[in-house]
């Protein structure tokens, strides 16, 4: 979270910058800072949405699989899980 807040005040100042540019009609590089701390801006500020987890009409569809492996890193048994609306899989702690 604190990391997206900080990626969020960049693209301010780069999209603030390129303004002051193209008032001093500095033209090619106001433009190219505005745009580029727009779209930073705008992926950041909906890259959230587009990922979030389990939400939806169908985040309740998701089924256990036979499938299980020890996480590399933790080494816990995960369980596989699949939804077969979406495809999507997910692995849970057991």
């Amino acid at each position: 979270m604190m990391l997206r807040r900080i990626v969020l005040a960049i693209a301010l100042l780069l999209a603030a910058a390129g303004l002051v540019l193209l008032l001093l009609r500095v033209w090619s590089p106001g433009v190219q800072l505005l745009l580029v701390g727009a779209l930073v801006f705008v992926g950041t500020a909906f890259e959230n949405w587009r990922y979030r987890k389990g939400s939806g009409p169908h985040s309740a569809h998701w089924q256990a699989t036979e499938e299980k492996f020890a996480d590399p890193i933790s080494g816990e048994v995960m369980d596989v899980q699949y939804d077969p609306v979406s495809g999507e899989r997910r692995y849970v702690r057991r």
